[in-house]
């Protein structure tokens, strides 16, 4: 519908697009009250659009009266279009403000629900996030996610890898049988899947090398700063890659995404006050050994295959400015599939890559088992049914080269970036052990 008010030769421009104009053009924008004041007989508004913010102000002699009628009663968080010529002002954020001449309320919104004293309360905020996540910083991370997991994809099509869809509904557990999420699928037990690296192993005998980028889910009554119940895993695997090729390939990988971040999200990591530097390969590597006695030496105590509790891991974790990995942790740490060192079956060819300055582990990867007769007698010694990994074991039989593989999540990666203290903030709508609502 064309508004009579609104003349129909000025084309609709985003936010970002007005600080780039001419002194005196004329613009027209839509998006949301930010903020209003009035000073004198001018009023102010601060207008959002997805590209940024921009002052605007109407004084009424410039303005025709149903407007800046308009103007002064309209409410925070209104959704509006509006009309005027940019003008430089140096003391109006950006330099540039619009001087109106046309104002229309779209949709005018109720008394916004979220003022200053309510900000302190985090529940009242995740409580209202469908609201809240109108915020600068919140908007902030969402579209650094939106590069990461854009530049995700980038990077492994750039490297040849194939981007495929794995069932979200499994039969069996890839992780642990603790933490699965169980249905009832027509009379039959089911989970929700918990990784996508068996159905990776799969299409690498068909396609070489894949990628995933979807949800995962893990039943995990943890209540620490870097656990979701659902989050999202980029995960790939490779065949004819060894566990040293990798840990290269996650350097490789990590880096590229971090550069894009840092060249594309500039404006996006002010607002959320945030000095991020690109990390650089190679990155270093310590033992799980090392890490035992690190950790030892500050009077934290972990017997040898135990997993690394979450104080020692924060503890190492902010002993360095640069990710790195955890090597050559035992088999009684991992995962049935884990291949083991040659020569010390008790050791794993897997890492955990650790990101710096607390924020710990973002990644898990390692070597698969290949040989048949070798997987099933882990399966057996662990006591699990053969029968539940019945087609995993067959990719065994069946031309399974050697093959390495990685996952890494998504939202622990935005955490270190953004430099965020919960996790639970790199999410849209989270979802934690108390929280599925909104």
């Amino acid at each position: 519908m064309i508004d009579p008010k609104m003349p129909n030769n000025v084309s609709l421009s985003l936010i970002s697009e007005v600080f780039v104009m001419p002194d005196g053009s004329s613009t027209h924008l839509k998006g949301w009250v930010s903020s209003k004041s009035e000073i004198g007989r001018i009023v102010f508004i601060v207008l959002r659009d997805s590209s940024g913010y921009i002052q605007v102000a109407g004084k009424k002699e410039y303005m025709d009266s149903e407007s800046f009628k308009t103007l002064k009663e309209v409410t925070t968080e209104s959704a509006v279009a509006v009309y005027g010529n940019v003008r430089v002002d140096s003391r109006s954020p950006g330099g540039k403000e619009v001087s109106l001449s046309s104002f229309k309320c779209v949709s005018k919104a109720q008394v916004w629900p979220i003022s200053k004293s309510a900000i302190k309360s985090r529940s009242f905020l995740y409580d209202n996030r469908h609201l809240s996540i109108r915020g600068k910083k919140i908007l902030s991370v969402m579209k650094i996610r939106a590069i990461i997991l854009q530049s995700a994809f980038k990077f492994f099509t750039n490297e040849g890898f194939h981007l495929i869809n794995a069932p979200t509904i499994v039969q069996s557990a890839s992780e642990g049988g603790s933490t699965l999420f169980s249905l009832d699928y027509f009379g039959q037990p089911a989970y929700l899947t918990q990784s996508s690296q068996f159905y990776e192993e799969a299409a690498i005998c068909g396609l070489g090398q894949v990628f995933v980028i979807q949800p995962a889910f893990r039943a995990e009554k943890s209540k620490t700063s870097k656990h979701l119940t659902e989050f999202w895993m980029i995960e790939a695997e490779k065949a004819f890659m060894d566990q040293e090729e990798n840990m290269c390939l996650q350097e490789n990988f990590l880096t590229y995404i971090c550069n894009q971040v840092a060249d594309l999200c500039k404006n996006e990591l002010e607002n959320l006050g945030r000095k991020f530097t690109p990390p650089k390969p190679p990155f270093i590597r310590i033992t799980y050994d090392e890490v035992l006695d690190i950790a030892s030496n500050q009077g934290v105590i972990i017997k040898w295959g135990e997993d690394i509790s979450t104080e020692a891991e924060i503890l190492i974790s902010k002993k360095f400015q640069d990710p790195f990995f955890i090597t050559d942790y035992p088999l009684v740490t991992r995962g049935f599939y884990h291949l083991t060192k040659p020569g010390n079956s008790k050791l794993t060819l897997s890492a955990d890559l650790i990101a710096p300055e607390g924020h710990g582990e973002i990644a898990t990867g390692g070597q698969r088992i290949h040989d048949y007769d070798v997987l099933l007698k882990r399966i057996n010694e662990q006591s699990m049914s053969t029968e539940s990994f019945k087609w995993y074991l067959d990719l065994r039989r069946f031309g399974m080269p050697p093959h390495s593989g990685f996952g890494i999540g998504v939202e622990r990666v935005i955490k270190w970036v953004c430099d965020r203290k919960h996790i639970r903030s790199t999410s849209l709508f989270p979802r934690t052990l108390n929280r599925i609502d909104p």
